[in-house]
């Protein structure tokens, strides 16, 4: 046997197998937490995953979903995750000003697609009907937790305002009759809407300063922002990049389809006829005045933010090249 051969062949192995360990090791993890599994605007960080768009920035994540924002904004606040996809923005502001280690990154939804709803035989026909009836809403401090506030102050109606978790808990306890509207976020509910099972009696955009009004952030614990700012500028680069792929590669309508459990044509109508792409342009934070002066109303906050506060809250990364 050829010994020096052999051993030359053994040696460009186990140069191969080291540059393999090093190209997986230069993938970075990001743990994040997401509101609402199958949501279109929240499977930003999903879809870019399986379309490989996060992998070439560097970069793995490693994803948990949560039932509304309120759970993605303690999993961050408490260090178990790395970024939050969806928190509700009045929540976050009260966590920060009370001290929280939160940050924000960007927008996560400007506007909201969100809908609540009765069963069809509910005499229930608007808001101004709901007046000692139980109203969803996910978690405390989430999105739909401050929609629903602003229905009862558009409406003048007094409901029974109640956390229920996710559309799926939601629609189970509507339609069981435990709650009398739920709330629900397409696609899910879709088809019992097409199938004549639900009413909708309101939208978050039926209110004018929600629908010109980021509801939801991308959040970030403070000390991973500034522990791994380089890393955190690529993810938001990735997600960018995620959003422009959305919505002008006919691939995202499969993907997104098989990943929420939907037909493509179903697919199709959630992008198309509830989410505009700049609802989830990141860079995008609008009518923040108004959600500051909805956190103060609501006692999140204590007084007016002051604008120090405000930059320090909002951490926008630069778009890199």
């Amino acid at each position: 046997m050829n010994w020096s051969k052999h051993s030359r062949y053994a040696r460009i192995a186990v140069l191969a197998l080291a540059l393999v360990g090093s190209a997986a090791f230069s993938q970075e993890t990001l743990k994040l937490a997401v509101g609402q599994r199958g949501n279109w605007d929240t499977s930003v960080p999903e879809l870019g995953q399986r379309a490989g768009i996060f992998k070439k920035r560097g970069l793995n994540l490693e994803l948990v979903y949560t039932q509304g924002g309120g759970e993605t904004q303690q999993a961050v606040i408490s260090g178990s995750v790395d970024i939050g996809i969806a928190a509700g923005a009045v929540g976050v502001i009260g966590a920060y000003v009370k001290g929280a280690p939160v940050r924000v990154l960007g927008s996560e939804t400007t506007g909201a697609a969100d809908y609540w709803y009765v069963p069809a035989a509910s005499p229930i026909k608007s808001l101004a009907d709901t007046t000692g009836k139980t109203m969803a809403y996910s978690t405390n401090g989430s999105s739909t937790h401050s929609i629903v506030q602003q229905f009862v102050k558009q409406s003048g109606a007094k409901p029974k305002l109640t956390a229920t978790g996710g559309p799926a808990a939601t629609f189970t306890q509507v339609m069981s009759g435990q709650i009398d509207v739920g709330w629900s976020a397409p696609p899910f509910g879709l088809e019992a809407m097409e199938q004549g099972k639900i009413r909708v009696i309101a939208r978050g955009n039926d209110i004018p300063t929600i629908k010109n009004q980021t509801v939801r952030f991308v959040i970030v614990n403070a000390a991973v922002l500034e522990k791994r700012k380089e890393a955190i500028a690529r993810f938001m680069q990735a997600y960018r990049e995620t959003v422009d792929w959305m919505y002008s590669n006919p691939q995202a309508m499969t993907i997104y389809a098989e990943f929420a459990k939907v037909t493509e044509a179903q697919a199709k109508r959630v992008r198309d006829e509830f989410f505009t792409k700049d609802m989830l342009d990141p860079d995008r934070i609008i009518g923040l005045e108004t959600t500051l002066a909805d956190a103060y109303a609501g006692k999140f906050i204590p007084s007016p933010m002051t604008k120090e506060q405000i930059a320090g809250l909002i951490q926008l990364q630069t778009p890199l090249k």
